[in-house]
């Protein structure tokens, strides 16, 4: 069975680790580096996910409706605008696609997310993926001024994000998001592509260490793969100065850190 997203992100913070392990060069990395950077990762595409969640919910497309409503019971307030929604996975959780969800993500839509100023609220209430408790606020707007490029800003606030080892990273950040393919069919969802073309994320551990990862050049995330595919973020904190490259489009899970010293690492997630 394929894995998703998010299972994959979670092992980036063993993949990172291994740097600091294997690596000769002792300015690369530390441990609280590396594994803020896997915790980036895994925050984001827990976000990532969420958003798909409310913006599945949402819709006025009967089949998207069904996909979101999976394992989870969901509850509409009456009456127009803003709607206010109610995904429920339960205290004991319910697994989907190797993924157990617990708690609930409550979801306000102030109008239709396809019309610019239309903002999706997403609260996250006692709620965990896979045992990692995940906090905080995701703002998702339309900011659209060209209509055949659609544009959102995907803002995440006062997010907290608990591993499986009690590990805590707190975490905020803002983005610009643009569909540039797949805008003239809005029901199928395979020829979406998407582009982050700036924004900056911060992580900060429990011990006080601070990691930035800045969009350096677009990210590019095309819905039919699992990961992005091209892009290059910036990374900042501590040991760790350098630039996270996505590669040349192509749909794999590869990608590479090179250190300001010069040396790159493969690795994958």
């Amino acid at each position: 069975m394929k894995k998703t997203v998010f299972l994959f992100a979670i092992s980036c913070l063993t993949a990172l680790t291994y740097i600091s392990c294997s690596s000769n060069d002792s300015d690369v990395a530390n441990q609280a580096d590396t594994t803020a950077v896997g915790a980036s990762v895994a925050i984001d595409a827990a976000t990532q996910m969420d958003i798909n969640t409310g913006l599945a919910v949402t819709t006025s497309s009967p089949t998207a409706k069904s996909a979101a409503a999976v394992c989870a019971t969901i509850t509409v307030s009456e009456g127009g605008y803003p709607k206010v929604y109610t995904v429920d996975y339960g205290t004991a959780g319910c697994a989907d696609n190797q993924l157990t969800r617990k708690g609930k993500l409550e979801i306000t839509l102030s109008g239709p997310i396809t019309t610019t100023g239309s903002k999706l609220t997403i609260k996250r209430i006692d709620y965990s993926i896979n045992g990692i408790k995940l906090e905080g606020t995701i703002e998702y707007t339309n900011t659209t001024t060209v209509a055949t490029v659609p544009q959102w800003s995907r803002t995440v606030t006062n997010g907290k994000f608990t591993d499986l080892q009690g590990r805590v990273y707190l975490n905020s950040g803002s983005h610009t998001v643009k569909q540039t393919a797949g805008v003239d069919t809005p029901f199928v969802l395979e020829d979406n592509v998407y582009e982050m073309t700036e924004g900056t994320h911060t992580v900060t551990t429990e011990k006080g260490a601070t990691l930035t990862l800045t969009v350096q050049e677009t990210l590019v995330k095309k819905y039919s793969c699992l990961f992005i595919s091209k892009g290059k973020l910036k990374v900042e904190g501590g040991f760790l100065k350098g630039v996270i490259d996505y590669g040349n489009n192509d749909c794999d899970n590869n990608f590479t850190y090179t250190h300001e010293s010069g040396v790159t690492y493969s690795l994958s997630m």
